[in-house]
């Protein structure tokens, strides 16, 4: 990927790349690498053979899905792919925001130029030229179970190409998809034999709102161990459980990479130098503190598999018949099926689950005097002032939110299709939980920041960790100390921003140290 040109290839995406071309930065341009132009002109050539043959072939010439064995003539083949789009724009709900659209029509075309699809170049070079011009297809967040590929979701993508449904102009202004098709000076397509199941047979939607909601609960997981130290270093906790060789001999990578982060940013701590030897009082840290490169490794190593798994998804062919054109076969499959990322998904609901709940207990351990042996709340002149009480108690409801969304969608399958489709993924289920996931974890440190910044004034003058330090400041800069009540949640929505701009990340990497 050079600064502003991104070439497909089908096989080398990465997540960033898809990240990139969702926020429109740096990448302008998206285009067909000369060798998938190549594999898809001869899997087209293959399906127009077919396509003119007396033989049934299913996505070719005949119906869909449990209608597969109703045989299409050739001069209604056009009408059977216009059909098929219309009759599978069933979605309803809120419209995925610009972001997860950008990410859905890449990934599409992404595995539209592996060359097993059978589209024509024209058709994908369209799709390209709509993601180009950021004229975006509404499409609907509900109503694909993540089988058969993302088929209302899809189809609502696909609408606009054919000159109909609704699209986004770059102004924010939804039009009709034919409109918008004018206002860019491009003309709709007619499909071809094939194209319509082409266009939706994936696990695309899923995928864009999955791929970004990793990337967010990746971010979660680095702040999470920031966090994690804020608050030891405000409590005064002990950083000898985060020893190397103590994580050696369980050698988690997850685990093991935490501690690193928690030692590095640890460093240089006077905090930690006031309490050590005789005259330290404690024996050890509540399980929050002393067990965070367990529990936060553990959610890391969660969102490494996922990681992994949506990176293969987002470069795999996942239609259904599959084109072989190097061979001259069409082959009925099953690699619509989005079992794989809906249970990474899963996990990465499941991993942001651990974080908060975690974070909120150290929380916990902030505000009660009987466990912080700061004032109640950490208010000055507390009784008069409330404090950090219902931060707290915000930081539970997104706990208790979240602990819901962890409910696995991968196991809650219902048949459709008549029975034909009878084992599906709730592959969008659970994208969209883990999407929501993950802004409530991102909510929930910045709620834990908050606080943890709080007890460190409290510490002041002692200086913290050479990494926590730069984080506190940087807090600081946007964010006064709390000397009486005020309205708490302009401060949670400025903390947020600092971890979604990546600007406490910048500041650690200032310092001379980083989150990695």
């Amino acid at each position: 990927m050079s600064e502003h040109h991104l070439l497909l290839d089908g096989n080398t995406l990465t997540l960033e790349e898809i990240a990139a071309v969702a926020a429109r930065s740096p990448v302008a341009r998206v285009e067909i690498a000369p060798a998938a132009r190549e594999r898809v002109n001869v899997a087209r050539a293959l399906v127009d053979r077919l396509a003119d043959a007396d033989a049934p072939t299913y996505g070719v010439n005949t119906g869909f899905g449990t209608l597969a064995e109703v045989r299409i003539p050739r001069h209604e083949l056009r009408h059977l792919q216009r059909n098929l789009i219309l009759s599978h724009s069933a979605g309803v709900g809120e419209p995925l925001p610009p972001e997860e659209t950008r990410a859905l029509m890449l990934l599409r075309a992404n595995v539209l130029a592996k060359g097993y699809s059978g589209i024509r170049l024209s058709t994908l070079e369209l799709l390209l030229e709509l993601l180009n011009r950021d004229l975006l297809p509404i499409i609907p967040s509900k109503g694909s179970v993540g089988a058969s590929g993302d088929l209302a979701p899809l189809a609502h993508l696909a609408l606009v190409l054919i000159g109909e449904g609704e699209a986004r102009l770059p102004d924010g202004r939804r039009v009709p998809g034919r409109e918008a098709l004018a206002w860019a000076g491009l003309a709709p397509v007619v499909l071809e034999a094939k194209e319509g199941l082409a266009l939706v047979n994936g696990t695309q939607a899923l995928l864009a709102v999955g791929v970004l909601a990793l990337l967010e609960a990746e971010r979660a997981a680095r702040i999470a161990d920031l966090a994690g130290a804020l608050t030891l270093e405000g409590l005064l906790g002990s950083h000898r459980p985060f020893e190397a060789r103590i994580h050696a001999i369980r050698p988690h990578d997850g685990q093991r990479h935490v501690a690193a982060n928690l030692t590095r940013i640890l460093d240089d701590s006077e905090i930690h130098r006031s309490h050590q030897g005789p005259h330290c009082e404690k024996v050890q840290d509540p399980y929050s503190l002393r067990c965070m490169p367990q529990v936060h490794g553990a959610a890391r190593d969660a969102l490494s598999f996922a990681r992994r798994t949506l990176l293969t998804e987002a470069n795999s062919a996942t239609d259904n018949p599959l084109v072989f054109g190097d061979t001259g076969e069409i082959i009925s499959n099953g690699n619509f099926h989005g079992q794989p990322a809906s249970q990474a998904l899963d996990f990465v609901a499941i991993a942001c689950a651990q974080l908060m709940a975690i974070s909120e207990r150290r929380v916990e351990q902030l505000v009660n005097p009987s466990l912080s042996g700061l004032p109640p709340f950490l208010a000055r002149n507390s009784g008069l002032n409330s404090g950090f009480m219902i931060a707290q108690v915000t930081s539970a409801a997104l706990v208790a939110e979240t602990r819901i969304l962890a409910h696995p969608a991968c196991v809650d399958s219902i048949p459709s299709s008549a029975g034909r489709e009878d084992h599906v993924s709730m592959g969008m289920t659970a994208a969209l939980k883990a999407r929501q996931a993950a802004k409530n974890a991102t909510l929930a440190l910045a709620i834990e920041l908050l606080v943890a910044a709080q007890a460190l004034t409290l510490r002041l003058p002692l200086r913290a960790g050479r990494g926590v330090n730069a984080a506190f400041e940087a807090i600081r800069r946007s964010i006064t100390s709390m000397d009486e009540d005020r309205e708490l949640h302009k401060d949670i929505t400025a903390a947020a921003a600092l971890i979604e701009t990546g600007a406490l990340e910048a500041a650690l990497r200032e310092a001379g140290t980083e989150l990695r």
